[in-house]
């Protein structure tokens, strides 16, 4: 296995951390709910040396898998934002603490609403990340049971250890429902253990962190220690582009957009002291002249902003600094073309 593109360690970290903690602590409020939670049997305890092993997440769209990956992680590398389908790729982020590193999969959320060709390759890329791993977290928002879980969750298979995780935990107003709600759950798949949570909390992803580390096989590490992703900064910057994007436009913009690097070049520092310039030129792909239109929006006022919040956090993450260009394009039915899905990167 190539040796990862490492990200910049001293990037600040995503998540709820820049919110206050709740008066009430969430551990001790669930700790007599989870003591009522039916479990089945443990794994085994962990013995000396290393651990290693990957960790599938997966769930519907918008139930929180990017920020819960970020969290786990310890800093960003997946992108966010509430429109549905934001991430794309089968996203790998490493976190290692003590003798234990974990290797986390952050996947597409499973569509079915629309059958074009990007939502196959997607449909595919969620398929292929829960056939090989240790464990899989299986995210639900916290109360909730939809058709679209129930697709996500018919995919997985019984002979890999299964956690329920019930995110957005700080979202349920009346904890107590969530006692029979479990219980529910438990009858659905034989989940390993129920993890009811806030990906916003460091307790809760300390907890979760934890608990993983169970499940994972004695073996060495593949990674270095202070490796955080495999994907590299080229990747991150289109992701980037595409998180800015949808942010700034809401739902407006059909999901069907994307970005395209065309250009990616590194210079060295000129002087002991000076920062590594990355030059990067990128195309917003849409598919009609008044989503380009949308895109650039008044005097090339939201384009202007989409460049800037990406130059920022880009040179953040990866400790540089950054030039970027942006146009955009107009690539009408380029989601239902698989030959065009595929040289746009998608599997």
């Amino acid at each position: 296995m190539s040796a990862p593109k490492k990200i910049a360690a001293n990037a600040e970290p995503s998540g709820a951390g820049n919110r206050q903690e709740p008066q009430t602590d969430l551990d001790s409020m669930l700790e007599g709910l989870l003591k009522s939670t039916p479990k089945l049997a443990q794994p085994g305890t962990v013995a000396a040396g290393q651990r290693c092993g990957l960790v599938a997440i997966v769930g519907k769209p918008n139930v929180g898998k990017s920020t819960l990956l970020n969290a786990l992680v310890g800093q960003k590398i997946s992108i966010t934002s509430r429109k549905a389908q934001t991430t794309r790729h089968r996203i790998t982020g490493m976190h290692t603490r003590g003798a234990t590193q974990f290797v986390f999969v952050d996947t597409p959320g499973f569509q079915t609403l629309h059958a074009n060709a990007l939502n196959k390759s997607l449909n595919k890329t969620v398929q292929g990340a829960v056939a090989d791993v240790d464990l899989i977290l299986f995210v639900v928002e916290a109360g909730s049971f939809t058709p679209a879980d129930a697709r996500v969750l018919a995919l997985l298979g019984k002979n890999i250890p299964t956690l329920l995780v019930a995110n957005k935990l700080d979202n349920v107003h009346r904890r107590g429902d969530i006692a029979p709600w479990l219980q529910t759950m438990q009858e659905k798949h034989a989940f390993a253990e129920f993890v009811p949570m806030s990906a916003k909390n460091p307790k809760d992803v300390d907890r979760l962190l934890g608990i993983c580390e169970q499940y994972l096989p004695e073996q060495a590490w593949w990674y270095s220690e202070d490796e955080l992703t495999d994907r590299s900064e080229k990747f991150l910057a289109s992701e980037l582009v595409r998180e800015k994007l949808f942010r700034l436009t809401g739902d407006e913009l059909p999901y069907t957009s994307t970005v395209v690097i065309d250009k990616f070049e590194e210079e060295p520092p000129q002087k002991k002291g000076q920062k590594r310039l990355l030059r990067i030129a990128a195309t917003i792909v849409v598919e009609r002249d008044q989503h380009k239109a949308m895109v650039i929006g008044d005097k090339g006022e939201r384009i202007k902003r989409i460049g800037m919040e990406t130059r920022v956090e880009l040179e953040k993450l990866a400790d540089a600094k950054v030039f970027l260009e942006l146009w955009v394009k107009v690539r009408s039915g380029w989601a239902d073309d698989e030959a065009r899905v595929r040289s746009f990167g998608y599997e």
